[in-house]
């Protein structure tokens, strides 16, 4: 036996042992977190213009500190970026996490002394937890290959700033820098296509066990494995045998990696952000990841319909429920407060608290009343394409509004690696589906208000190239599932087809 998973096995039931205690704590230790996070925030230019001194309780804390978004916060870290000190933390930030903004350009995310242990440690145990749980230990002992950003930093304000990924790169521990690919030279370039080139020279004749990073970006590894080797990912890495991954729903993707590689290997999931992070999958047998409610975040939940009123229902950990779509609102170590992270998510246990993301608050189709989320839009997918023996590469979906003859419609933007044998049958089959997941759209299909959705079919790579041409080929990004608006549909039509309709 190898040392690495010989010495893994002790260490990995001891952490596991800790995290199944703080399951049963997670409350007291979300109020205990409240009380700290209060407490320094007292000393900063941000506590004191909110009075956070006279703060004792949540009801005080719900009055003091509002929801924000980025950009209202965005004052207070532009005073952060200037270098100066106490602002929404105490001292400066150790890291500023650059990462891609919607309105306001890129975004900065301050990673403090305090709060870089949630960004190390969580994946870290994520892992422990499948050991510990599965007793495989074996992985420990190959190479392991995490797909990220560039881990060069600049320096805003006298503090180091770039992609999340790329200053977790730093942090990856000693022992593990033997197992580590690409190196980290590759790991430096900014363009995917040659950084994909160059990992795939270094890790093709090396026993890969473990393989991580965002799916369709590690689907692009894979197509390039099996293009160079002539072999599946699995042939070509037999000791491969987790794959970790996150920042999409693994489900659209799931059938094409597994295809890819060519038999079953357990995979792990996580829900990393640059703000936090948050959760992550501590068993194989339970469905949804295990909420961080230990690790510096106080968590606050908006249902997802009150988001945006003047007075939304503001819970904490304590009022959730199974069931519900909930806004997650963060304030942490890291000097975030009441900060709307823009995701949405849904308990599905409370005993421990295990969630699953349903999609962005920002991304959905309301355009006709119906309000189509994330969450409904991926399972409607699923289903059609287990139904059909579709293949999907990726998608998205925006509304079309008729401004001639003829009904409005959701028209989806659909990649696939293996097409239908009936491409009407697949629509309507997504369309039924999509109906059933959510009432307001199929009263407007049934109401003769909306046509049932149409496909456009965007050739092989259009997803590529459309990513390409915005800059944002590889590393975190990835392409929104939903848009309430044509930009993304009408840049994508220059890769795709006519429309096909039921």
């Amino acid at each position: 036996m190898k040392i690495k998973s010989f010495l893994a096995k002790p260490y990995a039931l001891y952490i596991y042992k800790g995290i199944r205690k703080e399951m049963a704590t997670a409350l007291s230790d979300q109020d205990k977190l409240l009380k700290n996070l209060i407490k320094t925030g007292r000393i900063t230019e941000y506590g004191k213009a909110a009075n956070l001194s006279e703060v004792n309780d949540y009801q005080g804390f719900k009055q003091a500190i509002p929801v924000r978004d980025y950009e209202e916060l965005k004052p207070w870290i532009e005073q952060v970026k200037e270098g100066k000190h106490n602002i929404l933390w105490k001292g400066k930030p150790i890291y500023l996490a650059k990462t891609s903004g919607t309105t306001s350009g890129a975004k900065y995310i301050p990673i403090t002394k305090d709060s870089i242990d949630n960004h190390i440690q969580t994946a870290r145990n994520a892992l422990l937890c499948y050991m510990a749980e599965t007793g495989k230990t074996k992985f420990a002992n190959g190479k392991m290959i995490f797909l990220s950003g560039s881990p060069v930093l600049e320096r805003v304000g006298g503090i180091p700033t770039g992609r999340l990924s790329g200053i977790v790169n730093h942090h990856v521990p000693r022992y593990l820098r033997t197992n580590q690919l690409p190196t980290f030279e590759t790991n430096c370039i900014e363009d995917w296509e040659t950084k994909l080139q160059k990992i795939v020279d270094e890790t093709i004749g090396q026993k890969m066990s473990l393989i991580s990073g965002i799916p369709p970006w590690v689907q692009m590894y894979f197509d390039e494995l099996i293009r160079r080797s002539g072999k599946s990912v699995g042939e070509l890495f037999p000791h491969f045998s987790v794959l970790v991954h996150g920042g999409v729903n693994f489900a659209p993707y799931r059938k094409k990696l597994m295809d890819s590689i060519g038999r079953k290997v357990d995979d792990i999931e996580l829900f990393p952000a640059s703000e936090g992070f948050l959760a992550y999958q501590d068993s194989q047998e339970a469905e949804g990841m295990l909420l961080n409610t230990n690790s510096g975040i106080f968590f606050e939940f908006i249902p997802i319909e009150e988001l945006g009123q003047e007075n939304p229902t503001r819970i904490s950990l304590h009022e959730v429920k199974t069931g519900i779509n909930y806004a997650m609102i963060l304030s942490s170590n890291a000097g975030l407060w009441g900060y709307n992270l823009g995701d949405t998510v849904k308990f599905l246990s409370t005993e421990p608290y295990r969630l699953v993301v349903t999609g962005r608050t920002k991304h959905f189709i309301s355009a006709f009343g119906e309000h189509v989320i994330g969450e409904e839009v991926e399972t409607a997918m699923t289903a059609a394409a287990a139904a059909t023996g579709a293949i999907v590469t990726e998608y998205t979906v925006a509304p079309f509004v008729s401004e001639n003859e003829g009904r409005s419609f959701h028209e989806w933007f659909v990649e696939f690696e293996k097409k239908p044998e009936n491409l009407q049958d697949f629509t309507a089959n997504l369309d039924n589906n999509l109906r059933q997941k959510n009432s307001y759209y199929d009263d407007l299909i049934g109401g003769a208000i909306l046509s049932p959705l149409k496909i456009r079919m965007v050739q092989k790579n259009g997803f590529i190239e459309y990513m390409k041409s915005i800059n944002k080929l590889g590393g975190q990004n990835k392409v929104p599932r939903l848009s309430n608006n044509r930009k993304i549909a009408d840049a994508l039509l220059h890769w795709t087809e006519n429309l096909q309709e039921v």
